[in-house]
């Protein structure tokens, strides 16, 4: 007769599987990060490219999820390791963490039956790089090519951002042991990088048309639809609600050798003590204080609303673990006016049209968030993990999570500029001057109008921006390209759009005029440039 396994072990296999469990069901409630990104950008996006923004963010699913389990998780651990050298020359700790287990070829990489932990971690950190790449996709919609987009999308959600990731975001992470950073919920990990990456990609991708005058003074550019953007948002935010418990390990035993005690239950990453209970009020506290800031800021714009209850959730991010709700509440609170007037700063001194803020609601968010928890969290253990909380790592210092954040956004800003300076010089980053002006979605005959069945429009019900984007961009473009169909009719009846107090001293929509002498001077200085293929 076979012996029954004794309770202790017992208890032990049902904490293992209830983990496997536990990370799948965060896996699930994140995909709605992604679903939230899709609406959301439609909803920026004017109608004439929607079709093209929804199916450039949906192809971002196909290309990370491939290339993360090819290479993305094995760069988490090659280059995992307490030493500083481990960003440059991987797999030097194969003792804490082993490369060779994250590899695809790895029998922990299949169905195995002594081990159900890895592919639930590999599909949290999966979600996680699919934000990465929703994060750019946003800022650049409505100019972008998108066999650029998805290459540079690849790039930090496979790449950058677990390159960072394997250095400040885990317990043996070497800025975690010399400077003692602490970012639990990923302020810098996720935020700092996509956000950074982002500004250093728009530089060179440039302004949409028309989102300038000649002096450089810029116009309002109406969403197509703020509904469905505000919908977005809400959607991002359940989310999120899986994404900040994924950043936790339930029923994980942590060990003091100074105390000589051991706690049993929920720690962060870094293997420090925490509670979901803990987490879920302070995501609350901070989202409410980023809705209030929101709405202070903009005066009750609701895209900053919506989008500074975003922001307000990534100021506290870093240090949530560990925060009063009402400290959550109060930096999400006080962030979002900061971001608000750096976002409009930003773009009318270096002329970088951001669609959608991405740079202000996460990078400089994320940003603000680490130095935060530096400050706050200060003395706190920085990281426990499996050699205890005294072996490995020391305590949170402001200067550690100060330079955290110059490291990430630094790296980031870095890698997003060289990977769009390549493509813009290849002529293969921005679609042709012409084609934005007509629509994206009427350039790609795959997508098509995507509001088929909607009734014709008079030309006396549409505003001068509309008049020339559906009307004499049709002709440009046909005689420009001879011979080329137009397509159907893409145009866009916005009469009255809510308006945010941040661009009250903005320009009104480009006359007709306006755009075609903007889309003709791009023209020229791309051809001069060699920067335009057709």
């Amino acid at each position: 007769m076979v012996e029954p396994y004794p309770l202790a072990e017992r208890i032990w296999q049902l904490a293992y599987l209830y983990q496997e469990w536990y990370y799948w069901v965060t896996v699930i409630v994140m995909f709605l990060i992604h679903v939230g990104f899709c609406t959301y950008e439609v909803g920026v996006s004017r109608r004439k490219n929607v079709g093209h923004t929804l199916m450039k963010n949906a192809m971002l699913f196909p290309l990370i999820i491939f290339t993360f389990y090819i290479f993305g998780w094995w760069v988490y651990a090659a280059f995992s390791g307490p030493h500083w050298s481990t960003f440059l020359i991987p797999g030097q700790y194969p003792e804490i963490v082993d490369p060779a287990d994250y590899a695809p070829w790895s029998p922990l990489m299949t169905t195995h039956m002594q081990d159900h932990f890895m592919l639930a971690f590999w599909a949290a950190f999966l979600l996680f790089s699919l934000t990465e790449g929703s994060i750019l996709s946003g800022a650049v919609i409505e100019r972008c090519r998108v066999g650029a987009f998805l290459l540079m999308s690849v790039f930090l959600g496979s790449f950058v951002w677990i390159w960072l990731a394997s250095q400040a975001w885990s317990p043996w992470g070497w800025t975690v042991k010399y400077f003692g950073s602490h970012d639990a919920y990923a302020s810098g990990i996720i935020h700092t990088i996509a956000g950074w990456y982002t500004l250093g990609v728009l530089i060179n991708l440039g302004p949409r048309i028309g989102r300038f005058d000649e002096k450089g003074n810029p116009r309002d550019v109406p969403l197509h639809n703020q509904w469905l953007t505000c919908i977005g948002l809400f959607l991002i935010y359940t989310g999120f609600w899986g994404f900040y418990f994924a950043c936790n390990i339930p029923t994980a035993l942590a060990w003091d050798p100074t105390m000589e005690m051991s706690y049993w239950g929920t720690v962060n990453i870094y293997g420090n003590p925490t509670s979901n209970s803990a987490i879920g009020t302070n995501f609350l506290l901070s989202l409410t204080g980023g809705f209030m800031g929101g709405f202070f800021a903009s005066k009750g714009n609701p895209f900053w609303i919506f989008s500074g209850g975003l922001a307000g959730v990534i100021a506290a991010s870093a240090g949530n673990d560990l925060y009063h709700p009402m400290q959550a509440f109060l930096l999400g609170f006080i962030t979002i006016p900061i971001i608000y007037k750096l976002h409009y700063w930003v773009e009318k001194r270096f002329k970088i049209d951001d669609a959608v803020g991405a740079c202000a609601v996460h990078g400089y968010s994320g940003v603000l968030g680490l130095i935060y928890a530096g400050i706050l969290l200060w003395g706190y253990p920085a990281g426990g993990g499996p050699l205890g909380f005294d072996e490995l790592q020391g305590v949170t210092t402001p200067w550690g999570n100060f330079m955290l954040a110059v490291w990430e956004a630094g790296w980031a800003f870095l890698f997003g500029f060289g990977a769009s300076w390549i493509f813009k010089k290849l002529g293969l980053l921005r679609v042709p001057p012409l084609v934005e002006l007509a629509g994206l979605d009427i350039a790609s005959p795959a997508v098509g109008e995507m509001y088929p069945y909607f009734p014709p429009y008079r030309p006396e019900d549409f505003s001068e921006i509309d008049k020339v984007q559906g009307i004499e961009a049709h002709r440009i473009l046909l005689k420009a390209k001879q011979g080329s169909k137009p397509g159907r009719n893409l145009l866009l009846n916005i009469n009255a759009y809510s308006k945010d107090t941040g661009r009250k001293d903005y320009l009104g929509v480009p006359s007709p005029e306006d755009l075609i002498k903007d889309a003709i001077r791009l023209q020229k200085e791309f051809e001069e440039r060699g920067e335009l293929r057709w």
